[in-house]
C-alpha cells in the first residue's frame, strides 16, 4: 500500500478498490469497486459491500454491515455499544469481554447523509436515504427518506425517484410523493 495508508494485514479487498490516502483498516472486508475516501477507519468484522462509496472522515467500527451499491456520506459516525463505559464495575478499564458488539445493517442502494450518526442495532432499508446531520436511533424502513434528531420519516421514495438517474440537465427535477 501507498504512504499513509495504514492497512493490515488481515484486510479483505476485493477487485478494484480505491484507496485514498490517511485511512486506516483492519480485520474488515471490502467489496469490489468501492471506493474509500480520506480520513476513514473501519475496524475489525466491519463489512463493506460492491460498488459502495465511503466518504472522507468516515467511522465504521465492528459490527457494521453495509451492503452493495451504498453511499455514505462525510463524517458518518456508526456506533456499536449502547451503553458504552471506560471501566467495569471494580474499576479496570473494559475488555473485548466486558461488553457486546451491537450490529447495524446498511441494505443495499441505501444513502447516508453527511454527518450522520447511527447508533447500533438499527437497520437502513433497501433506496432509503438517511439526510444529513441525522440521529438515527431506530429502523428505517425501504424506500423512504428520514431526517433530523431523532431521524424522523419525511416520505415515501416514489417510483419515478428509485428508477431515478442524474440526468446531464437538472432542468427537470425528480417526481416526489409525499406520505
Amino acid at each position: 500500500m501507498g504512504e499513509y495508508v495504514c492497512v493490515s494485514s488481515d484486510v479483505k479487498l476485493g477487485e478494484n478498490v480505491k484507496l485514498t490516502k490517511f485511512i486506516n483498516l483492519y480485520g474488515c472486508e471490502i467489496g469490489d469497486n468501492s471506493k474509500i475516501g480520506a480520513f476513514v477507519e473501519i475496524q475489525k468484522n466491519a463489512i463493506v459491500g460492491r460498488n459502495c462509496k465511503i466518504s472522507s472522515h468516515t467511522f465504521i467500527c465492528e459490527g457494521v454491515i453495509i451492503e452493495d451499491d451504498v453511499f455514505i456520506g462525510h463524517n458518518v459516525t456508526f456506533i456499536n455499544d449502547l451503553y458504552p463505559r471506560s471501566t467495569t464495575n471494580d474499576g479496570n478499564l473494559q475488555t473485548e469481554e466486558d461488553w457486546t458488539c451491537g450490529t447495524t445493517l446498511i441494505k443495499k442502494g441505501a444513502s447516508v447523509g453527511s454527518s450522520s450518526t447511527l447508533l447500533c442495532g438499527v437497520t437502513i432499508g433497501e433506496n432509503s436515504i438517511v439526510g444529513a446531520g441525522s440521529v438515527v436511533t431506530k429502523d428505517v424502513p425501504p424506500n423512504v427518506i428520514v431526517a433530523g434528531n431523532p431521524a424522523r420519516l419525511m416520505r415515501k421514495i416514489s417510483h419515478e425517484e428509485e428508477n431515478y438517474e442524474n440526468p446531464v440537465s437538472r432542468s427537470e427535477s425528480p417526481v416526489f410523493t409525499a406520505i
